[in-house]
C-alpha cells in the first residue's frame, strides 16, 4: 500500500549554524577561521532573522513538521550565564510553527557548542554532562507545547568529527575535511579514509555519549510532556563476500552501540543517505558513477528502508522519525526520483511492522554543509548575496505527497 498511516508527520529539517548565521560564539564559528580548506558560514542563510518566511514556505507547500536546532551557544554565551533574548528568540521560531499548524522537532544540540565548552575539553570533559545538562534544563522553560525533542544530533558522526579534528590538529599542513563530503579527497585519500572511518568506533565512546543523553533526557521528562530521543546517522553497511565479521564489527563501533543508547527512549531518529560495502578490511570507497552525489555517495534510496529495518531490530521497536534522508545534487528531478524511491522502500518496511511515526526530509534550505558550500540538499534554494528564497518543484512534490498521505 502507498498510503500512510493517520498523524503521519511530514516535513523537513535544519540545523542552526547550516542556516542562521552569524553564530559567533559556538566552537565552529572559530574553527572555520582558524581551519586552511574550511569555507566559512558567515550569515549562512540568515534564518535567524528569516525563520518565519521559512516556516511559511514549508507550511504553504503542505508539510506539517519542521525539525530545527536550538544554538547553545546562544543561549549559554558564558559558563551557566542564559541569554533571555535567545531563549526568547526560540520560543518565537517554536511559536510561528504552532501558529501555522506545523509540528515542532527540536534538537537541543546540532554538531555545534558553545568555544567556552570546547575550550574547557568538550564532550571529553569530567564535566561534559553536567554543563550539558544545565543548559538542557533552562531550554525546558521554553519547550512548553513542543512533541518532540531530540537531546543531540548524531552523536556517531560528533565522534567522528572529533577525530577528523584532531588529524587536522596533528598535521602540519593538514587541511579539513568534512567527514560529510568525500569527493574533495583524491582517490587514495578516499581509500584510506574509508579504511580507517572507523577510528573513532570505539564503544566507549559511544557509551560516554548515551550517558550524557540519559541524563538529559531525565531532565526532559521531569520538565516537559515531550517525547524524548536523539538521532543517529546510519550508514546502511552491508557484508561484501567474506566480509560478514567485519561488517559486525565495523557497524557496531559506528551504530550499534548509539542505537542501544535509545532504548528507553521514546523515539529514536534515524538518518539515511546511501549504503555503503564493508569487505574483511573495513568500508569500501564508493566506486565512481554518474549518479554519485555530489558528497561522493552512490545514490541509494533503499538505504532508508535498510536503516529503519536495523534501527527497529537494535532498538528494540523503539518508534522511528525519519529525522533526515535527502540527496545532495544540483538536479531536482534526480531528488524526486530518490525521494519517492526512499519513500517507497520506508512505506514497505512499515508494512513488514517498522514502527515508524514521520518523515523529515534533509534539508529545508540550500545551506552550509559542515566547511563547504557546493553540496545542495533543499527543497529550497536560496540566493547568498540577497538571502531571496526560491521554492524547487521538490518542495511542491513532497507537499503532495503530505497533503495525500501517500505516494500517487
Amino acid at each position: 500500500m502507498n498510503a500512510f498511516p493517520d498523524k503521519f508527520l511530514w516535513g523537513a529539517s535544519t540545523a542552526g549554524h547550516q542556516i542562521e548565521g552569524g553564530n559567533v560564539n559556538s566552537d565552529w564559528w572559530a574553527r572555520e577561521q582558524s581551519t586552511p580548506g574550511m569555507e566559512l558560514s558567515l550569515d549562512a542563510c540568515d534564518s535567524y532573522h528569516r525563520f518565519d518566511e521559512d516556516i511559511a514556505l514549508l507550511a504553504e507547500a503542505g508539510l506539517d513538521s519542521y525539525r530545527f536546532s536550538f544554538e547553545w551557544s546562544r543561549i549559554e554565551p558564558i559558563p551557566g550565564h542564559f541569554s533571555r533574548a535567545a531563549l526568547d528568540h526560540y520560543r518565537r521560531v517554536v511559536d510561528a510553527c504552532l501558529a501555522r499548524g506545523v509540528t515542532p522537532v527540536v534538537t537541543l544540540q546540532h554538531f555545534t557548542t558553545p568555544q567556552w565548552f570546547a575550550e574547557a575539553g568538550g564532550w571529553t570533559s569530567p564535566d561534559a554532562s553536567d554543563r550539558f545538562v544545565r543548559y538542557v534544563a533552562e531550554t525546558t522553560r521554553i519547550l512548553e507545547g513542543v512533541e518532540w525533542v531530540a537531546t543531540m544530533n548524531e552523536p556517531n558522526m560528533q565522534a567522528a568529527i572529533m577525530t577528523a579534528m584532531q588529524r587536522v590538529s596533528a598535521a602540519a599542513d593538514g587541511e579539513w575535511t568534512s567527514p560529510t563530503v568525500e569527493r574533495e579527497q583524491s582517490g587514495e585519500d578516499r581509500q584510506r579514509a574509508a579504511r580507517n572511518m572507523l577510528a573513532y568506533a570505539d564503544p566507549e565512546i559511544g557509551r560516554m555519549f548515551a550517558g550524557i543523553h540519559h541524563a538529559a533526557r531525565e531532565v526532559l521528562r521531569e520538565r516537559t510532556d515531550a517525547k524524548v530521543g536523539w538521532t543517529v546517522a546510519a550508514g546502511a553497511l552491508t557484508a561484501a563476500p567474506g566480509g560478514e565479521e567485519k561488517l559486525r564489527e565495523v557497524r557496531y563501533g559506528k551504530e550499534d552501540v548509539f542505537w542501544e543508547g535509545s532504548r528507553g527512549d521514546d523515539w529514536v531518529g534515524v538518518q539515511a543517505y546511501s549504503s555503503q560495502e564493508v569487505d574483511e578490511h573495513g568500508p569500501v570507497p564508493h566506486p565512481p558513477h554518474p549518479e554519485n552525489t555530489l558528497v561522493g555517495t552512490a545514490y541509494r534510496p533503499d538505504s532508508l528502508g535498510m536503516a529503519v529495518r536495523h534501527a527497529a531490530e537494535v532498538t528494540g521497536g523503539v518508534p522511528i522519525l525519519v529525522t533526515e534522508n535527502g540527496i545532495a545534487t544540483g538536479d531536482d528531478p534526480q531528488r524526486i526520483r530518490y525521494t519517492r524511491e526512499a519513500l517507497a522502500g520506508l512505506r514497505a518496511a512499515m508494512d513488514d511492522g517498522v514502527d515508524v511515526r514521520g518523515y523529515l526530509h534533509w534539508s529545508l534550505l540550500d545551506n552550509f554543509e559542515w566547511g563547504h558550500w557546493e553540496p545542495t540538499f533543499g527543497l529550497v534554494a536560496v540566493d547568498r548575496e540577497t538571502f531571496a528564497r526560491d521554492p524547487k518543484p521538490s518542495l511542491a512534490w513532497l507537499g503532495d505527497v503530505a497533503r495525500r498521505n501517500g505516494l500517487a
